[in-house]
């Protein structure tokens, strides 16, 4: 892709975009490149500096993975969201590794990881942009940690299809039992023991489509 077809996605996404020189917008562009990655695919493993990811269509879960093999997931990435925690070589702050994972075959826009930090090294609206970007994604992190170390499960999952209905516009949340655990870090027995609670309660109704959210007013009764 040449610079007319990402100048505009960038536009779009960076608040700095058009107070750089033009230089340095050129710069950006030519170390960009598009990738279309499949369902499945593993794009960062969190040995090396991936760069920042940015997301045209699709969705991309980011997670912590244990040594014993244990992951939690930190949050998801869908379209319009953007990603530094796998540009380590930008964040040199970021010590841990995080791994992600394609959920849907997904669109996305890279840019070098030494490149951008090069541009944010010489543009001092760059670097704030990336440490505010960062730190606007750990709060997101906090949050997952205060739900799993100081939640009951019916709260999280009450939270967790509340915020998805939210974020899909719809009262059908599309997902297994399976996929709901992940997301949670939690087990899919447990899930789906609190679903058919939930259930029995007319709060929602599970089927093979998914979980049709049927009382949202008693629902976020849980979410207090």
């Amino acid at each position: 892709m040449e610079k007319e077809a990402f100048a505009p996605a960038y536009k779009e996404i960076f608040p700095f975009w058009e107070r750089i020189p033009e230089a340095e917008r050129d710069y950006i562009c030519r170390n960009s490149y598009a990738f279309s990655y499949p369902k499945g695919k593993n794009i960062h493993d969190g040995s090396e500096c991936s760069g920042v990811i940015v997301v045209r269509s699709g969705s991309i879960r980011l997670y912590l993975l244990s040594d014993e093999g244990k992951d939690i997931t930190l949050y998801r990435l869908h379209s319009g969201d953007m990603c530094m925690l796998s540009a380590s070589c930008v964040l040199e702050a970021i010590t841990f590794d995080v791994f992600l994972d394609v959920e849907e075959d997904s669109d996305c826009l890279v840019i070098s990881g030494p490149a951008f930090a090069a541009a944010a090294d010489r543009n001092p609206e760059i670097k704030i942009f990336a440490l505010e970007t960062a730190l606007g994604r750990f709060s997101d992190v906090m949050w997952v940690m205060q739900q799993i170390l100081f939640m009951s499960m019916d709260k999280r999952l009450a939270i967790f299809l509340a915020d998805e209905s939210a974020r899909t516009g719809s009262d059908i949340i599309r997902l297994t039992h399976g996929q709901i655990a992940l997301y949670m870090g939690s087990a899919r027995e447990v899930v789906s023991r609190m679903l058919k609670y939930f259930a029995n309660e007319g709060i929602v109704e599970v089927s093979r489509g998914g979980i049709h959210i049927l009382d949202k007013k008693r629902l976020r009764q849980f979410t207090r």
